[in-house]
């Protein structure tokens, strides 16, 4: 191949002098160009073959190859403050929100002792550079009250929650994780300026193949900004949630002596649907969601479950969310491997977060779905927690207040005990997954 001079082109470009040598020449070689997916081959000066490869590229700590999304690590924004008996058990998975006045906070899970859970709220500090550098806390935006959120003894929790601005409402609208004695059922609120709550109860979804869904517990909900057309067309609510049916808990699957064949059926992302209102209708099928599968595992990273992560925001490419997949690592410290990180059952999960794109038009259509992860616990504060080695993604900030409608800071759990953010730039095109 001729030698590229410094100016970018070969020899031989217009008003540059050529250069010949002789032809009987084996090699490989493409075009002067970043962008370009031709390679080809030569022998004895011929041009014998030419590729349109899938290029290799940068391979993370699991030894796969890297999504094409990546998210960068800005640091970690918040952990237990000192002397707080509402945080001594850790402070992670918030949602994140712009409120009326454009500033924006952050609802943090935060855990008093004996796992009482409580919601949080905290306005996000920035510094010069317009990088989430700390938070203000604010107080607490909501504790276990309502008969679902409570258990005998006086236990309970309103956990892991996210929050959407939901447009025709012109309401803010939490989905949260309500423990009660029951197990943990997705409940919502409703909000005008975040810091005044009023609860809406519990989310009832139809039977699904003869199971009563109020029977199953169910986590990680987030809605849609906008009415989106249900399979009939119609606009309606659109929650994205994560029903754990029997026997499909992580724990339960990754205990098995036998390979385990994904259930499409119950192992899933669901996104179901349901009339717009700014009240709950009441028991009956007025107030329940329709059901519709989404997504299920298909990569080894996410073999045991996948849950939907932050709420769903337009892009350029269609609605994004960063959803978390759960795996299995080997029981080794991924930084030390002389240290043993198995748990008490010889298995160790590890929580890592990904990219999926759903269409504009029809979200029930996934346009793009990471095949490897984004991001992934290697960092002290990710591995060593309440829960080892997780990354759980809940809360992400449009840039719009710098002028960069593409990038945005997602908000995650770091080993359920600390905040970290990290950003993401959406690229211009979505390259095919390998």
């Amino acid at each position: 191949m001729a030698r590229i001079r410094g100016d970018n082109h070969a020899f031989g470009w217009a008003g540059l002098e050529s250069r010949w040598t002789h032809g009987d020449k084996d090699g490989i070689g493409t075009a002067y160009s970043a962008a370009s997916r031709i390679w080809f081959t030569v022998w004895n000066g011929i041009v014998t073959e030419v590729y349109y490869p899938t290029v290799i590229r940068q391979r993370d700590v699991f030894g796969g190859v890297m999504s094409s999304f990546q998210l960068q690590r800005l640091g970690m924004l918040m952990e237990p403050q000192p002397g707080n008996a509402h945080e001594v058990e850790g402070v992670f998975n918030p949602a994140a929100a712009r409120g009326p006045d454009g500033e924006l906070y952050i609802f943090p899970r935060l855990v008093g002792r004996g796992n009482y859970s409580r919601i949080g709220i905290a306005r996000v500090q920035f510094n010069e550079a317009g990088d989430p550098s700390g938070v203000e806390r604010l107080g607490i935006a909501l504790e276990p009250e309502a008969d679902y959120e409570l258990r005998p003894g006086g236990g309970g929790g309103c956990e892991d929650p996210r929050i959407t601005f939901v447009e025709p409402l012109q309401r803010y609208l939490m989905t949260y994780t309500a423990f009660s004695s029951r197990g943990p059922r997705i409940a919502r609120a409703m909000s005008q300026d975040l810091f005044h709550w009023q609860r809406l109860g519990l989310s009832t979804f139809a039977p699904y193949q003869g199971i009563n869904s109020s029977d199953v517990d169910d986590k990680d909900a987030c809605v849609f900004p906008v009415a989106i057309p249900n399979p009939s067309g119609v606009p309606e609510l659109a929650i994205l949630h994560r029903p754990l049916y029997p026997g499909t808990r992580p724990e339960e699957i990754a205990c098995c002596a036998t390979p385990h064949e994904v259930d499409i059926d119950r192992e899933s992302i669901w996104i179901s649907y349901r009339p717009l209102s700014l009240e709950a209708r009441g028991p009956g099928n007025l107030d329940q969601f329709s059901h519709h599968r989404l997504a299920t595992p298909v990569s080894p990273w996410e073999r045991l479950k996948i849950g939907c992560g932050t709420p769903p925001v337009l892009t350029r490419h269609g609605w994004l969310i960063v959803y978390h997949g759960v795996g299995e690592i080997e029981g080794k410290n991924i930084e030390d491997p002389s240290v043993d990180d198995k748990g008490k059952d010889g298995h160790q999960l590890c929580y890592s977060a990904g990219v999926m794109v759903l269409s504009k038009e029809h979200p029930q259509v996934i346009r793009y779905r990471s095949a490897e992860p984004v991001l992934t616990p290697t960092l002290p504060q990710d591995r060593h927690g309440t829960g080892a080695h997780v990354v759980f993604p809940t809360g992400i900030d449009r840039r719009d207040d710098l002028g960069l409608p593409n990038r945005f800071d997602v908000y995650y759990g770091m080993g359920d005990y600390r905040i970290g953010v990290a950003r993401l730039d959406v690229p211009d095109t979505l390259s095919p997954e390998p």
